[in-house]
């Protein structure tokens, strides 16, 4: 193949990665805030987790940091390109012709790796001396918004990007499923930044399904950096010992309030 054909070849499959990731992220983050945060709004007022609403402007560079970031996505999916190119990506049956119970199987195995690959990064670049390169952009939106999923540094996005070559190249995912992922990924992290308590409570206040995380969970990250750096799990907040101790407390006060047993009352990170 020529340099010409090449490189033309190189452009069509950015092109392609680009186009897949900005569609998720455009239907995803804009709908969220189209249905919770616009529509829904008077109904789900007392599941609100702050008071006070982010400033219009902060939307709109959330979004073009966001298209940012999936650019960069893009680009760091050309090495998974690269690799099935030159036959590096072991067991080919498994991915191209996989079987229902491999499919289910790799997505979950995908979904726990994810979510341990993020908590480590995640804790990795809340380090002083990394913060600054990489982590700052994403908590400049003390408080977030459903565009806040994707609003990273460069640095941040190439290292969030870089799961999924990693991850191709040990395991043999069934690509069906890591198509599943990707939807499931880009929802949650939406999801987790929308500024609603979505999440179900038990009568106590505790979360109904307290081993994943909730909106109030991330929200607490943003309001009190230092903490919860889990993603889609509390798993590894919970064994690392970094999970903030006001968590369920906050949790317990949205859920209160969603049942009109206790009046509203600030947030963390608005006191």
């Amino acid at each position: 193949m020529s340099l010409p054909e090449t490189l033309l070849s190189v452009g069509r499959a950015w092109l392609a990665g680009f186009q897949g990731d900005l569609t998720r992220y455009i239907i995803a983050a804009p709908l969220a805030w189209l249905v919770v945060c616009v529509l829904l709004a008077p109904v789900l007022k007392t599941w609100k987790i702050r008071p006070n609403r982010p400033p219009a402007l902060q939307h709109v560079v959330e979004l073009l940091c966001s298209i940012r970031s999936v650019a960069v996505f893009s680009t760091v999916a050309l090495v998974t390109v690269g690799l099935a190119k030159a036959g590096l990506l072991w067991g080919e049956a498994f991915r191209e012709t996989p079987t229902l119970i491999w499919t289910v199987v790799s997505l979950v195995l995908t979904i726990v790796a994810h979510d341990a690959y993020f908590y480590w990064i995640h804790r990795l670049i809340h380090r002083p001396r990394l913060f600054r390169a990489f982590h700052r952009r994403h908590h400049r939106s003390n408080n977030p918004t459903p565009f806040t999923a994707y609003s990273f540094d460069l640095g941040e996005a190439a290292l969030m990007g870089a799961f999924t070559p990693l991850w191709v190249l040990l395991v043999p995912v069934s690509w069906p499923a890591f198509g599943l992922f990707m939807i499931h990924q880009i929802a949650r992290n939406v999801i987790g930044h929308c500024g609603y308590e979505l999440f179900p409570a038990r009568r106590d206040g505790r979360p109904l399904l307290d081993w994943m995380t909730t909106v109030t969970h991330h929200d607490l990250h943003h309001a009190q950096a230092g903490s919860n750096y889990g993603l889609y799990f509390t798993w590894w907040d919970r064994l690392m010992g970094t999970e903030n101790p006001r968590y369920h407390a906050e949790f317990a006060r949205v859920a209160a309030r969603r049942r009109n047993r206790a009046p509203a009352m600030a947030a963390v990170g608005d006191r």
